[in-house]
């Protein structure tokens, strides 16, 4: 039977539940939009309790998206098992997973936000490119980029970012027909560059050799075969 005696939270554990709570918010309401005094009363604590855990509203912005640069940059996370084109499939997947999640906070980070252009929030959007970065790279067996295949990578990621801001904006397009498009869009770049360059026309070699009839590359062939005259 409950005593109706409310816990006492420690330092850490409260600071924790208000990044949940600040991020939660955020994810629902461009940070502008949401204040401190909303924040404090869903976490069921008063205003000035708010202030002695964090010195404001952008400490706490800042809190909460470092948490979520984690949560994203976990989603291009994926075994090294099976053709590239379905993990880049399942990769878009849980990308789209997080922009669906957090679209009016993703929207503001990448369009200008409360924290936006400050060094700490500058340096944890470059950390999830960068982890992007990387894992698609370990997913060609590579430690390091050729110059053209760091230019295909970098280009893509953008692409990704760019495309999901478009999407939020209304939602015009299939989500599903964008994540596929995606993983074509990656297929395609590297093609233009092979198209350029001995060493990436090895590598797309190399990834086109394990992927299966059916693939997602060979469905990007597919379509394109359809349009020629």
């Amino acid at each position: 039977m409950s005593t109706g005696v409310r816990r006492r939270m420690g330092v850490e554990e409260r600071r924790q539940q208000l990044i949940g709570v600040a991020l939660d918010l955020f994810s629902r309401r461009s940070p502008d939009e949401v204040s401190i005094d909303e924040i404090a009363s869903a976490a069921g604590i008063s205003r000035p309790l708010v202030y002695h855990y964090f010195p404001g509203k952008l400490s706490l912005y800042e809190a909460a998206l470092k948490r979520a640069s984690q949560d994203l940059a976990a989603r291009f996370a994926e075994p090294h098992d099976g053709p590239l084109g379905a993990r880049l499939l399942r990769v878009m997947v849980r990308f789209f997973d997080f922009v669906d999640e957090h679209g009016p906070g993703f929207s503001a980070l990448m369009r200008g936000g409360p924290a936006v252009g400050s060094s700490a929030t500058n340096a944890l959007i470059d950390s999830v490119r960068q982890a992007a970065y990387e894992q698609i790279l370990a997913h060609l067996g590579l430690t390091a980029a050729p110059p053209r295949l760091e230019l295909v990578i970098r280009s893509w990621i953008s692409l990704a970012e760019s495309t999901a801001l478009i999407w939020l904006d209304g939602r015009r397009i299939p989500r599903a027909e964008l994540e596929l498009q995606l993983v074509h869009d990656f297929a395609a770049l590297a093609a233009v560059s092979a198209a350029y360059d001995a060493e990436m026309a090895a590598i797309l070699r190399d990834i086109l050799k394990d992927e299966p009839a059916d693939g997602t590359f060979a469905e990007l062939v597919g379509r394109l075969m359809t349009l020629a005259p």
